[in-house]
């Protein structure tokens, strides 16, 4: 069992609904969606095409996949869940965009947001005590060699490279998707997203996903309102 803080809406959220549709899964039912049909991609070549961020589910990473550590609990995690997220303010991106991140595509902020950082980073520092060490094998899996040094630094200390500085909020849409096919797929998303881009997104939740064993697809386990508290479970 693997445990990941993710920033996703809440189940009913517009935003929330259309990503489910995109990606053919919904981490909250932890169920198949019909997708949509594409101009330009065959069906299976989009199911392909969105094979990764299917599997994690739609989620801004927070808190990179966990193992709990040695003495932790399920319940302690969530107990500190709660009161974390109770203490936290909810706040708006100002605006999101279709972005690329090499020749993956994700909803990213149209410009850097100070209080989105300050809160991924502290998400970051209060769960470390429930992150197991990382295996020689997860380790390699992150290709090391192909880090810069801070990034290799934030692997070791924190289990993830990309925290702190070195963080960037993105919503994955795909995987890698070939260059002929990038101006394509931009549109495409553009068009499937277009009641989202250009506009704020509410942050205003913060979510425990789980993997029930390696390779599973993640689901939405909890979701806490920012600023309130609850233990409402989905499961």
């Amino acid at each position: 069992m693997r445990y990941a803080l993710y920033f996703t809406p809440p189940a009913d959220d517009p935003l929330t609904m259309a990503a489910a549709t995109w990606l053919g899964r919904d981490a909250f039912l932890d169920g198949n969606v019909a997708m949509p049909v594409v101009d330009g991609f065959a069906p299976e070549e989009m199911k392909a095409l969105t094979e990764d961020p299917r599997r994690y589910g739609f989620h801004a990473t927070m808190k990179a996949p966990f193992t709990l550590a040695e003495g932790r609990s399920e319940g302690e995690l969530l107990q500190a869940l709660d009161e974390f997220s109770a203490e936290c303010e909810a706040f708006e991106i100002p605006e999101i965009k279709v972005g690329q991140i090499g020749p993956f595509f994700a909803l990213v902020p149209a410009g850097l947001c100070a209080p989105l950082q300050a809160f991924a980073g502290e998400t970051v520092r209060r769960f470390e005590p429930f992150r197991a060490p990382l295996s020689p094998e997860d380790i390699a899996r992150r290709k090391p060699d192909k880090l810069s040094l801070a990034q290799r630094d934030n692997l070791k200390n924190w289990g993830y490279p990309y925290v702190f500085d070195e963080f960037r909020f993105h919503m994955t849409l795909t995987g890698p998707v070939p260059s002929v096919k990038q101006p394509a797929m931009q549109n495409a998303l553009v068009e499937a997203f277009a009641g989202f881009v250009d506009k704020p997104l509410s942050i205003t939740t913060l979510a425990l996903f789980v993997e029930p064993r390696r390779g599973a697809p993640f689901k939405v386990h909890s979701l806490m309102p920012l600023g309130g508290t609850s233990t409402r479970k989905i499961a």
